[in-house]
């Protein structure tokens, strides 16, 4: 069945607002996709604002229950979402990183992901309903939760399109896409259409956060095609952007989806 994975950022969910204007692009792309799963982030500043909180009770609060803490910010995004699809008569269904089976390496607040067991995510799935899972985190094999570091969203995004077989991952920022140049602070800087993962990568190294390398290099191991969308211009939503890797996935046999410890 053709899968889409489509991933939404803090700035994309900072306000209540937004998680409807979500759920409408949710609509016009599951016209094309009989399977779509979802991942957001948490809201705005939400996990900066969690770690502050953590810091007045403790200036050095154990790991493992800082990551007890933050993983909040993405629950409350993914039930805001399934709300906001629900009001437009679509329904979705919301999962957390373990619920979703994302199994990672035990080291808190910079877990790996070693293994993703989406038993729970195929029912909905085949009967039409939007998955929605929540970015960032995930359960060592000890059954502890996790989470994966700065920009771990798009990690998830890309080892949840690797292992639904998923045609591509479309991330939507508030950028119109990849340029050499920050588009935030260069605003007529050049948007590439397509660039190679090495390109990609070097972009990102450089200091771009328009996604984390971790997923870049995911989906190269993986030959999994990225496409960088804009979330606020809507004529450009669904097209243009930046495309990484090939515009077509060669689906092949085996999932490479443990990352390099």
């Amino acid at each position: 069945m053709k899968t889409l994975i489509m991933k939404f950022g803090g700035a994309s969910v900072a306000t209540p607002a937004q998680f409807n204007q979500i759920a409408d692009i949710i609509l016009e792309r599951a016209s094309c996709y009989e399977r779509i799963a979802v991942v957001v982030s948490a809201m705005g500043n939400t996990t900066d604002q969690l770690i502050a909180l953590a810091k007045e009770v403790n200036e050095r609060p154990p790991h493992r229950e800082l990551d007890m803490l933050i993983s909040v910010g993405e629950r409350i995004s993914i039930s805001l979402l399934a709300m906001a699809l629900e009001k437009k008569k679509r329904q979705g269904i919301s999962f957390t990183g373990s619920q979703s089976g994302i199994i990672t390496t035990a080291h808190h607040t910079e877990a790996r992901i070693v293994e993703i067991r989406p038993f729970r995510l195929l029912p909905p799935l085949q009967e039409g309903k939007i998955v929605i899972v929540a970015g960032f985190q995930g359960v060592s094999r000890e059954g502890e939760i996790t989470t994966l570091g700065r920009g771990g969203s798009d990690t998830t995004a890309v080892a949840l399109g690797v292992a639904l077989f998923a045609e591509k991952v479309e991330f939507f920022k508030d950028v119109p896409g990849i340029g050499e140049e920050d588009p935030k602070l260069s605003p007529n800087a050049e948007i590439f259409s397509h660039l190679s993962y090495e390109k990609a990568l070097l972009i990102v190294r450089k200091g771009a956060k328009i996604l984390h390398e971790r997923s870049i290099l995911l989906a190269e191991k993986n030959q999994l095609p990225l496409h960088v969308l804009s979330f606020n211009d809507p004529e450009m939503r669904l097209s243009r952007g930046s495309w990484i890797g090939p515009m077509e996935r060669k689906l092949r046999e085996g999932a490479e989806i443990y990352e390099e410890c």
